[in-house]
């Protein structure tokens, strides 16, 4: 069965005017047995309005003022009179000699000049380090083999003598500054700054100081 044929069925419609005609008689009989007119009546009823007033709370008692307690002052101190006191007058005073030193005036006051301010002195430079002739000059050994007793001490009469030479080594090996630290005759020392002199070196980066001991005996 398809939509349509249920809409033509004609038992759904008995339904529907069943209801309408059942509807309409209870109409006509609350119309004839004056049903509406009661209920008319029960609308028309007049209406009863309260007003509620808001109930006020009574006032405060009013606060009651203690008038402050007086005050009390003391009474003034009875009046006492001073003693009488009695003033005894001095003897007037009796005349006197007093001498009088007089006062040196005071010395002069000297005022010394400021000292001249302390001028520190420069710190010296440190000294060069000292190494061995041995190590650092190459003909150490073939000049000091070479070495004799000098002509001049033997002619003089002198059969030994003690030299300590100085002398500087520059930074490039060259021989500098060459003198007698001590030596026990002049002739001694002369023929020993002639070997240093002749000494070949290498420079040690910087100026080291160099000593050689000579000693000298006539065989």
């Amino acid at each position: 069965m398809n939509f349509a044929q249920r809409q033509r069925d004609p038992r759904k419609h008995l339904v529907g005017i069943g209801a309408v005609i059942l509807f309409h008689a209870f109409v006509v009989y609350a119309l004839v047995t004056g049903l509406a007119k009661k209920v008319v009546e029960v609308v028309r009823a007049p209406i009863e309005t309260k007003v509620i007033e808001e109930i006020k709370k009574p006032p405060p008692p009013p606060e009651i003022v203690v008038p402050p307690p007086p005050k009390l002052e003391a009474p003034p101190p009875p009046f006492i009179p001073p003693p009488e006191i009695q003033i005894a007058t001095p003897p007037p005073p009796q005349p006197t000699i007093t001498a009088v030193t007089p006062t040196p005036p005071p010395a002069p006051v000297v005022i010394a000049p400021a000292p001249p301010p302390v001028v520190a002195a420069p710190p010296a430079p440190p000294a060069p380090a000292v190494v061995s002739a041995a190590v650092a000059c190459a003909n150490y050994r073939q000049k000091m083999g070479d070495a004799s007793f000098p002509r001049e001490a033997a002619r003089a009469g002198l059969e030994k003598g003690e030299v300590l030479m100085q002398f500087t080594l520059g930074a490039g090996g060259e021989v500098k500054n060459v003198k007698a630290v001590r030596a026990s005759h002049p002739i001694f020392a002369r023929a020993a700054a002639k070997i240093v002199e002749e000494y070949q070196c290498q420079g040690q980066g910087h100026e080291v100081v160099v000593q050689v001991p000579f000693s000298y005996k006539m065989e």
